[in-house]
């Protein structure tokens, strides 16, 4: 009897950590092809925004890194309500596929110079298919990871931030590499195209590993709801609300983090290869620190580790900017991002637990899924553009901070009513 009940636990362990590299992996290469635009933002706008003025040209291009985002809502609602009715599964392979199939067309896409006004339109297709996948990704890769161990539910559902983490790192490094490594004309010839293919190489893997794992336990014993939206909004009004704030500053921060090498180059003058370094750096910290601090949620609680780094967020980032501005090099650089890298860990690896409890079984991917997204395509997938504006219009250099700081607030609210309303610690 004790080796069949040792046999029955290390097949459960097994089952569980595949559903962790099933999810992980996937979600790295979905939220890759979206780091890396972002990252080869001046690039992509000279060649398929060729506006005549850098600073506008750059402009159109993260505006169409946001219009992506428009999408996710919409992801959210069909992919998140699919889950709910068939299962965190079908949910997760749908959603690379439409990756996959977004990421070749930038693989392959002719710039404006070859077809012209069809370059940039067929851009913002691309875009708008991999925002409408990425609306579903997040709330069931939570979900799925959430509902295999529910009494470690934040420890693994921290690997969906580690994965982030991971994807931080090689689009970071693929960046540095190519930037250190290629001739401007290089890169802008083949070299930023680079990275796209690594993950449209990469994808049909990650499909693979998800078609063949199994549904959460906790899925499969709860009694599925036809109209997992209706519900959502009939029933969880407020903890939807409660929700959008707490996520704000999750993406704001991871937003900062993504926007850094195009503030690096285009404000402070440095080389590109070092703002890539930096980031690595800090994709590092959120790959390894995630675990840790999902395990010390389970422990401790999450709201009390989230609340502390936003109120650190919030007091903080003002100086380090203007440490930053006033000290442009790469060691100062590096000392910013290591410190933004641990604050942000320390709030976004503990949110997805806390998402995963905010909503019951029959509408959590549908309501974690609207949350996230909602909170995504307000604050974050304009947040670059924002900075640039903020920056352009101010004419301050810490201009980024400002916008950091009005995100901790409104979470550090929204933390508040989590904990006094629906209880959660």
């Amino acid at each position: 009897m004790s080796e069949t009940l040792a046999a029955a636990s290390m097949n459960s362990r097994g089952h569980v950590w595949r559903a962790v590299l099933a999810t992980s992996i996937g979600n790295a290469l979905e939220w890759f092809d979206l780091v890396v635009y972002g990252f080869f933002a001046v690039v992509i706008a000279k060649l398929f925004f060729p506006a005549g003025n850098d600073t506008v040209s750059l402009l159109l291009t993260l505006g169409t890194f946001g219009v992506s985002f428009f999408m996710r809502p919409l992801g959210a609602i069909v992919i998140g309500a699919y889950a709910d009715r068939a299962g965190r599964k079908a949910a997760l392979t749908l959603s690379i596929l439409l990756m996959m199939i977004g990421t070749a067309i930038i693989v392959v896409l002719p710039t404006y110079e070859t077809i012209g006004i069809a370059a940039p339109l067929i851009l913002v297709l691309a875009r708008l298919m991999q925002g409408f996948s990425a609306g579903g990704e997040f709330g069931s890769a939570t979900a799925f990871l959430a509902e295999h161990v529910p009494q470690r539910r934040g420890f693994f559902a921290s690997w969906q931030v580690a994965s982030q983490g991971l994807t931080t790192v090689l689009a970071a490094v693929f960046g540095s590499v190519l930037t250190g490594k290629l001739t401007p004309d290089q890169l802008m010839s083949w070299g930023w195209r680079v990275p796209f293919a690594f993950g449209l190489l990469i994808g049909p893997i990650a499909y693979y590993i998800r078609s063949n794992v199994d549904e959460t336990p906790e899925f499969l014993s709860a009694q599925p709801t036809e109209s997992p939206l209706r519900d959502t909004f009939a029933g969880h009004k407020a903890r939807l609300v409660i929700a959008i704030g707490i996520v704000v500053l999750g993406t704001v921060a991871t937003y900062l983090v993504l926007f850094m090498p195009t503030y690096s180059v285009k404000q402070l003058g440095l080389p590109a290869s070092v703002s890539f370094s930096a980031v690595v750096l800090t994709g590092m910290i959120q790959m390894i620190g995630s675990p840790i601090v999902g395990h010390l949620s389970d422990k401790i609680g999450r709201t009390g580790l989230m609340l502390g780094s936003a109120a650190l967020m919030l007091v903080l980032i003002y100086p380090a900017f203007a440490w930053l501005v006033a000290s442009p090099n790469a060691g100062t650089l590096i000392a910013v991002q290591v410190a933004m890298g641990i604050l942000v860990t320390g709030y976004f690896a503990a949110l997805p637990g806390l998402l995963s409890e905010i909503f019951p079984v029959a509408t959590r991917t549908t309501g974690m899924s609207l949350a996230y997204n909602i909170a995504v395509t307000i604050f974050g997938g304009f947040g670059p553009f924002i900075i640039a504006w903020l920056i352009r219009e101010t004419g301050q250099k810490v201009a980024p901070s400002f916008y950091l700081m009005f995100a901790a607030l409104v979470s550090l609210v929204a933390l508040s009513a989590a904990r006094r309303l629906l209880g959660l610690r």
